[in-house]
């Protein structure tokens, strides 16, 4: 397991809303007019960004990205394909998204709290139709992301504005006209195009996580039943961190990583804990004491909302929420299978004596029933 994380480097990795800093020519469509104001961030890996400019707050892989998109009303983020996953969470605005090789196979307008992962190997493209103070955070699978294809007439319009890109995915500003010496992208071909998998609204609407669509877990940990444990936990992207053997996420297919809504009221959270996939954790509303280690070595930092913390493989941590009523924060942990928790000891002995325990699946189930099984003959 990894060793303990000092404070300079807990705070390293707490990525305050304030340290953000916008790339304003991270795409070739940064010159199109009705797309020429988007603020694009990378607050965990390089993203999809095509400016070898942009600023990374942390570099370290963690099987996924995570960045944010800010955009004035009326402002357009133009058609394009991604090869993994992209995952919206709308922290803030009213924004409507399409989908399709020019954008009229469906739209669907998104709410603060929705959740929206957008297939892979499908133009999609979006708009703030709402204030000017929009924010969505996303969520990129993969370290590699293997970078975008933009829609063919994005790509011609952008050379009207001087702009290429290079099959290196990294801009080329030429104003006289295509270069010559370089190896461009062009657009995708129309047999290509073709075979692209059509989605309905229908089926699009399977994939939006709404706040209405979150079924919330009071017992979705060993730690529920105790005080300072009383955290719920509501699936979105994968089974990921949960222990109630009833509970299922809404989006099943592989994304590279797990992504759920954690909530709890004042003084609570999660208990002492660790597991060994990498974690990112986005605060949405309350403030929330994140600390790592055990004993002598504990570190925290305090989450306001949209401060992003990154913790380690391996480490000691426990959460807590500090303001009065309930807060919220997106949990993003790596890797698409089931993220297995391994609890402190004294956690499990107070668990116990509430009659709560594992099954052999590592679900909760009454320790007085599983102490009492036996191994099949």
């Amino acid at each position: 397991m990894a060793t303990p994380v000092t404070q300079a480097e807990l705070d390293r990795r707490t990525i305050r809303r304030a340290d953000l800093v916008s790339c304003n020519q991270a795409f070739i469509d940064c010159k199109t007019p009705g797309s020429d104001r988007k603020e694009n961030y990378a607050l965990i890996g390089s993203g999809v960004s095509q400016n070898s400019d942009q600023v990374i707050n942390l570099r370290e892989p963690h099987g996924f990205n995570v960045g944010a998109a800010a955009m004035p009303n009326g402002i357009t983020n133009n058609l394009h394909l991604h090869f993994t996953a992209e995952v919206f969470l709308n922290f803030s605005g009213d924004w409507l998204f399409r989908w399709g090789v020019d954008g009229t196979a469906g739209e669907y307008r998104s709410s603060v709290g929705d959740v929206v992962t957008v297939p892979t190997w499908i133009y999609r493209g979006f708009t703030n139709v709402g204030p000017d103070d929009g924010w969505l955070f996303t969520v990129l699978g993969m370290d590699d992301t293997g970078g975008i294809l933009w829609g063919p007439s994005v790509l011609r319009e952008a050379a009207n504005y001087g702009l290429y890109l290079s099959r290196e995915n990294e801009l080329i500003e030429s104003p006289d006209g295509e270069p010559t010496d370089a190896d461009l992208i062009r657009p995708m071909p129309q047999q290509e195009i073709d075979v692209l998998r059509h989605y309905t609204p229908e089926e699009m609407r399977h994939r939006i996580t709404t706040e209405d669509d979150l079924r919330w877990s009071d017992r979705a940990f060993i730690c529920s039943t105790l005080p300072g444990g009383q955290a719920e936990l509501a699936l979105v992207i994968g089974y990921g961190m949960t222990e109630d053997r009833d509970q299922e996420p809404r989006v099943f297919n592989p994304h590279g990583f797990n992504l759920a809504w954690l909530r709890a009221h004042t003084g609570e959270g999660l208990l002492t804990h660790r597991h060994s996939a990498a974690q990112a954790m986005i605060a949405r509303s309350g403030r929330w004491k994140i600390t790592v280690n055990t004993g002598a070595d504990e570190r925290s930092v305090i989450l306001e909302p949209r401060d992003t913390v990154s913790i380690p493989a391996g480490v000691w941590r426990r959460f807590e929420q500090l303001d009065y009523g309930a807060g919220e924060m997106v949990v993003i942990n790596g890797g698409d299978g089931r993220v297995r928790i391994d609890w402190d000891a004294e956690v499990l002995e107070r668990a116990r004596d509430k009659d709560v325990a594992f099954d052999a699946n590592g679900y909760i189930a009454p320790w007085s029933l599983v102490s009492r099984s036996s191994d099949d003959d």
